[in-house]
Parts: structure tokens; C-alpha cells; sequence
């Protein structure tokens, strides 16, 4: 499942942010690679903690807890805190898949990166270039999101983001272990919660509403992993 979740952040909130970025102090993005990503990236991103990395993405973790679209999708256990990167002057990160447990800083605590998200800071007018790049069984899909919108995809994609060869590129990145680790179970959840939404809207009065809501939470029920 890829999917895109609109205005996660308002244009101010990502105003705000990006006035922040601007001053910020952004490091060789090499320095958190893996082994092999180290050949691959080529990126600048905020030190985990950085106050400002911390601040952006403790209120982007605030946000997300109360967005009914990614709750509904993600189905969030553990969302592990947002890190940050800037791409420019050909800055890129080519092909790589993300690590499958990543530790919490700080603590003892371990997320399984079940779902990658990618949240745009940057309008695509911008810059040129920079497209997150992801292959799943039904081919490349390129995406290039207006600022305060995030997409979500499966951590155990192959992706990259293109060169960008002009203007800067701004994005948080992050994990999300599920509730529901299978990607398929968790689409079939996500289906039938929006048909149930949709006729809630429709037939609010309906006796199979009760049963269809039954349906979803036995599945959730069967299918979580807490």
C-alpha cells in the first residue's frame, strides 16, 4: 500500500518551519548511513538531538496521533521520532531499502519500520529533481508532494530520491511499526474502514453498520500484534 495523506501540516505550520530550517546546522548525511547506504546517499540532515529536531518532530508526532487518514492507514504502535534532510546542488540518495529495527534515541525501546513516511517541507516549484522514487510489484511510482503532505509506503521498498539540480528540498522522514505488521491485511482494513465512513455518511441509520464495524474490529482483533 502507498498512499498520500494531504495537510498533515497547515501553511503556516510549515512556514514556521521552514524559517527554522533555514538557519539550521545540517550535517553530512553520510554520517547515519548503513555500510552500503553510506555509497548512496548524499544528502545533509539535522543531528537527532538537534533542539530543533527534537521540537519539529515531537509536534509532527502530535499532529499524526490526531489525523484520522493516517491513524486509519498506519494503524500506529510505535512512531519512531522524525528525522530531517536537505537536498541541493545535486544532493541525492539512490536506490536502498530501510533498515527493518531501528532503536529509539535515548532508550532501550526498538521500532520495526513496518511503514516509511516522507513529509515534503518543500512546494515542488522549487526545486527541480528530488522525486522519492519507490518499486514495489507494480513498478516505479515517483512522488513529489506539495509542502505538509506526507506519503506513506512499505519499509521493505526499494526507493531513492533523484537528484535535485536546483533549489533545496526539505522533508521529514520517519517509521511506524503497525499494529497490523502484513501489508495486505493492513490495506483490507484501511478498504473497509472507508466504506464503512462512507456509509455512515450515506445509510447513518442502517442495521448492517453495526455489523460491517463488527467485522473490521475482529479483523483488527485476529491481525494486531501489540
Amino acid at each position: 500500500m502507498m498512499l498520500s495523506i494531504a495537510e498533515v501540516l497547515t501553511p503556516e505550520q510549515v512556514a514556521e518551519c521552514r524559517q527554522a530550517f533555514e538557519r539550521a546546522s545540517w550535517q553530512d548525511g553520510r554520517g547515519t548511513a548503513g555500510h552500503q547506504a553510506v555509497k548512496a546517499k548524499a544528502n545533509q540532515q539535522l543531528a537527532q538531538d538537534d533542539p530543533l529536531a527534537v521540537q519539529v518532530g515531537d509536534f509532527i508526532v502530535q499532529r499524526l496521533g490526531s489525523h484520522p487518514q493516517f491513524v486509519s492507514a498506519a494503524l500506529p504502535l510505535k512512531v519512531l521520532p522524525p528525522r530531517f534532510n536537505r537536498y541541493s546542488d545535486g544532493g541525492t540518495y539512490g536506490n536502498h531499502i530501510d533498515n527493518s529495527i531501528f532503536s529509539v534515541p535515548g532508550s532501550a525501546q526498538r521500532v520495526r519500520s513496518d511503514l516509511s513516511a516522507t513529509l515534503f517541507f518543500s512546494e515542488p516549484d522549487e526545486y527541480d529533481g528530488g522525486e522519492l522514487v519507490v518499486e514495489d510489484s507494480y513498478g516505479s511510482h515517483r512522488v513529489k508532494l506539495p509542502a505538509g503532505h506526507l506519503v506513506l509506503y512499505p519499509g521493505s521498498s526499494l526507493h531513492r530520491v533523484e537528484p535535485v539540480t536546483r533549489g533545496v528540498r526539505y522533508a521529514a522522514f520517519f517509521w511506524i511499526q503497525s499494529l497490523v505488521r502484513e501489508d495486505n491485511q493492513r490495506s483490507m482494513l484501511l478498504e473497509l474502514d472507508k466504506a464503512i465512513q462512507a456509509l455512515t455518511q450515506q445509510v447513518p441509520d442502517s442495521a448492517e453498520l453495526a455489523r460491517l464495524t463488527g467485522v473490521y474490529h475482529n479483523l483488527l482483533r485476529h491481525w494486531a500484534n501489540t
